[in-house]
């Protein structure tokens, strides 16, 4: 376990270009923690990190983006997921047998389908700007 606490925006980014370093095909960043966490200020990092130029934003309603590369850079959504068919309709698990690399917001919504060498972030406010990324 680690804890990274970031003060701002580009602190999160910086440690999404940071952790970008670690990803191979296949992995998955798994982000717990709730509105408003750096989320995906993260995983703009994380794209930062891998050299896509990709304008990263927050899936809620598409639920995901691919933002290509090799592997390619895929973002979820899982907010409004409440079971499996409407997992299965992400196409969580295609993307994931491709090789993708997955970043997935929301993670509390599907901790079951979770591989066990998933990342796992856990944000937390504490206070107006500064973010506590516990890692496990």
């Amino acid at each position: 376990m680690s804890v990274y606490i970031s003060r701002s925006v580009e602190m999160t980014e910086e440690y999404g270009v940071q952790l970008s370093k670690e990803l191979k095909s296949g992995a998955v960043v798994a982000m717990f923690g709730g509105m408003g966490m750096g989320k995906t200020q993260l995983v703009r990092g994380i794209a930062r990190g891998l050299g896509l130029d990709a304008e990263v934003s927050s899936p809620t309603f598409a639920l995901v983006h691919d933002y290509g590369g090799d592997p390619p850079l895929v973002h979820f959504d899982m907010y409004r997921i409440s079971g499996w068919e409407d997992l299965y309709s992400t196409g969580f698990f295609d993307y994931q047998e491709s090789g993708a690399i997955l970043a997935v917001e929301w993670s509390e919504n599907i901790e079951n389908a979770l591989p066990e060498d998933a990342i796992r972030l856990y944000f937390s406010r504490v206070d107006e700007t500064t973010r506590q990324i516990e890692r496990k």
